[in-house]
């Protein structure tokens, strides 16, 4: 039977609860089986170079030329109608507004994210290291910000599904934590337990069209996908209305989209952050 989206969902105290004791939390189905295959194509699309618009994506890089390696690309909305759609969701903005205490929610940027099946191959190419999306984020005012991890596919650490280890969020912005593209997951965990932190693996399993809404100082991290399939994902980073540049403290590329010569305090908002939801 064909499920449906259940996008008359409101976050409930429970819902809020788990995300603040947790730092993350599973939506019920935000996405219809059509917006899914939608979405797939999508991936088809980008990865083609098939563009809607007359622009290019924000990282335009050639492709790894390591058919196993993950493959990741920033703000697919500048060229992609339905990932347009989909990362300006009002429904999206509403639940991640309601689950950071917020009154508006603003994209910060998207991701379309491909990690191959590697089947029974031994290799780390598709690995992504335990990681805090703050630690790419310092340049705003706010690490009151969330992650929307789609799935486009049922998604379990099978076919290498994330896993967000439990409270992490409460640790604060831990240093040298913008490691997503170090492999040594091992290592990783021995750096960040160190000083004696607790560290509880929790893996998020989702269905198609779900969506793991993480807090940005959420360590999270994910393995190789051992299936024959490729994994494919839409991903949203949200941030609250009213988030700001913070100067000179580390370079991201949204710093850019402020103009040539942006100011310490200056809004991140506009056509390049839009709006998804603000509450009457």
């Amino acid at each position: 039977m064909t499920e449906t989206a259940l996008r008359s969902y409101k976050i409930t105290p429970e819902d809020k609860q788990t995300f603040e004791r947790d730092g993350y939390w599973i939506s019920p189905k935000l996405l219809t089986d059509e917006q899914i295959e939608r979405l797939r194509r999508a991936h088809e699309r980008i990865w083609s170079g098939q563009y809607d618009g007359d622009n290019f994506p924000m990282n335009h890089r050639p492709p790894n030329k390591n058919p196993d390696a993950l493959r990741k690309l920033d703000n697919g909305w500048w060229i992609n109608d339905d990932i347009r759609t989909t990362v300006t969701d009002p429904v999206m903005g509403e639940w991640a507004a309601d689950l950071l205490g917020v009154d508006e929610i603003r994209l910060w940027h998207d991701q379309v994210i491909y990690k191959p099946g590697v089947g029974d191959q031994e290799t780390s190419a598709g690995n992504v290291g335990w990681h805090q999306d703050f630690g790419y984020w310092q340049c705003s005012s706010t690490t009151n910000m969330v992650t929307v991890w789609i799935a486009l596919q049922d998604t379990d650490l099978t076919n290498g599904g994330m896993s967000t280890i439990l409270g992490s969020h409460h640790w604060g912005l831990v240093p040298d934590s913008n490691t997503f593209f170090d492999q040594d997951m091992d290592a990783l965990k021995k750096k960040y337990t160190s000083g004696g932190r607790e560290w509880v693996e929790e893996p998020c399993i989702l269905k198609a069209g779900q969506a793991s809404f993480h807090h940005a100082l959420t360590f999270h991290g994910s393995g190789a996908n051992r299936t024959t399939e490729p994994r494919l994902s839409i991903v949203a980073h949200l941030m609250p209305g009213g988030t700001h540049y913070k100067a000179r403290v580390q370079r991201h590329d949204n710093i850019r989209l402020l103009g040539p010569r942006p100011s310490d305090g200056q809004l991140f908002e506009g056509v390049y952050f839009p709006s998804l939801y603000k509450r009457r």
